[in-house]
């Protein structure tokens, strides 16, 4: 059974996916930050369903908890072979002419420093087993560039970039690293919405229909599986044809 550990997966689009990769056979480290009870949640319907979960407590931003984490994960599922970023943290909108370089190392945190621990404590294991897969949570936002997300959009872009440039170096691994960006899929933390929150948003969405957690998953999914083993350095848009490449 291979091993998939999925970063801020205690709610959202985290949880989705955790759970779908235990749907489709894999154990799934359940990694959260400071919802235990949403994370032990996740675990728990996963178990339900007849699938292998443990929720596992790291901040994936320290440079010495994202080791610990792996060597804990490693013993309690086995190693890491399937590494997805997810986590998240804030991320406010401001004018470009208030943002500070604060606030750009805020989301360079969670959106170059992550992936980078993450991958480096994955390699070890995922060469031995001579394969693994990394799955980047990107973000349509760069290419719709919004006013006021400067911060947030280069950082994203910067991830893009990681992206490319691992997909290069671990290719002769057979390790495929690949990146999935969501559009607008409203989960918990944006709070209740209405039909007037979401009427602007849908009239540019060719399929007609607002974005669900599962959608996202399931891309996911697909790049984790064995159906993927030959894409690599590849960007999945998923948004309805929000914005078209």
């Amino acid at each position: 059974m291979r091993t998939a550990l999925v970063t801020g997966a205690s709610r959202g689009l985290g949880a989705a996916i955790a759970k779908r990769l235990a749907a489709d056979g894999l154990a799934v480290a359940v990694n959260y930050a400071s919802s235990k009870a949403g994370a032990e949640q996740v675990v728990a319907e996963i178990r339900e369903a007849g699938g292998t979960a443990e929720a596992f407590r790291a901040d994936v931003t320290d440079e010495e908890a994202v080791p610990e984490l792996f060597a804990t994960v490693r013993g309690a599922l086995g190693p890491v072979t399937v590494v997805v970023a997810n986590a998240t943290g804030p991320q406010p909108t401001m004018p470009a002419d208030e943002v500070t370089w604060r606030d750009h190392l805020d989301q360079l945190e969670f959106f170059v420093k992550s992936p980078t621990l993450l991958v480096q404590a994955a390699l070890p294991d995922m060469r031995a087993a001579r394969g693994g897969r990394v799955i980047q949570i990107g973000s349509d936002v760069f290419e719709r560039s919004l006013a006021g997300m400067s911060a947030y959009t280069a950082a994203k872009g910067a991830q893009w970039g990681l992206t490319r440039v691992w997909a290069r170096e671990f290719g002769p691994d057979g390790i495929t690293v690949n990146l999935v960006a969501p559009g607008w899929i409203p989960v918990e933390r944006h709070g209740e919405l209405t039909d007037a929150d979401l009427v602007g948003y849908l009239t540019d969405l060719p399929l007609g229909r607002i974005g669900v957690p599962s959608d996202v998953a399931a891309a996911v999914a697909y790049l984790a599986s064995e159906d993927a083993a030959f894409i690599t350095g590849q960007r999945l848009t998923v948004n309805g044809g929000h914005n078209m490449d």
